[in-house]
């Protein structure tokens, strides 16, 4: 199953490489193997593997609730820039991204990721669903909910 879905991002990879946005979402609940695959995408196209999360709280740790919300998108921006500089990569997998749909930073995650993957190619490991139409995070009524249209977005389905 990993194999198979591997070979297809690789390929979605491929063909996002002319793309404006150059962007392929893994979309699939918590434990449905994203990470696995982002590993074997790492280690078979040797690009740097984020750990969102991680990378981004350590920066916004010190910073008051404003000073977070201003800063948020610039940080993560910067983390992409450094990975891939750090690397030589023309390439990044973003995991763990559930901090960017922290309702406190006010973040329009999908925007951002798509600014981010006109300059670098972005494969994300998406914790949230695509379905009739739509890509989206959390449930309706929660404070991290969201969506956003599915049309036009590269999207493999996992789990």
């Amino acid at each position: 199953m990993i194999e198979k879905i591997t070979i297809e991002v690789l390929s979605r990879i491929r063909d996002v490489e002319a793309m404006y946005h150059r962007l392929v979402l893994l979309v699939g609940p918590s434990g449905s193997g994203k990470t696995r695959v982002l590993h074997e995408i790492e280690r078979q196209a040797a690009a740097p593997r984020i750990n969102v999360g991680l990378e981004l709280s350590k920066r916004l740790l010190g910073l008051s609730r404003e000073e977070r919300q201003l800063n948020v998108a610039s940080y993560f921006e910067d983390i992409v820039s450094e990975h891939c500089k750090e690397m030589g990569a023309q390439m990044v997998l973003l995991d763990n991204i559930e901090i960017l749909f922290d309702s406190s930073l006010c973040v329009n995650v999908l925007p951002l990721l798509q600014r981010v993957s006109r300059n670098t190619t972005l494969v994300v490991a998406w914790p949230g669903y695509a379905k009739d139409g739509f890509l989206g995070y959390a449930e309706p009524g929660h404070s991290e909910y969201c969506r956003w249209s599915s049309s036009g977005l590269t999207i493999v389905q996992v789990g």
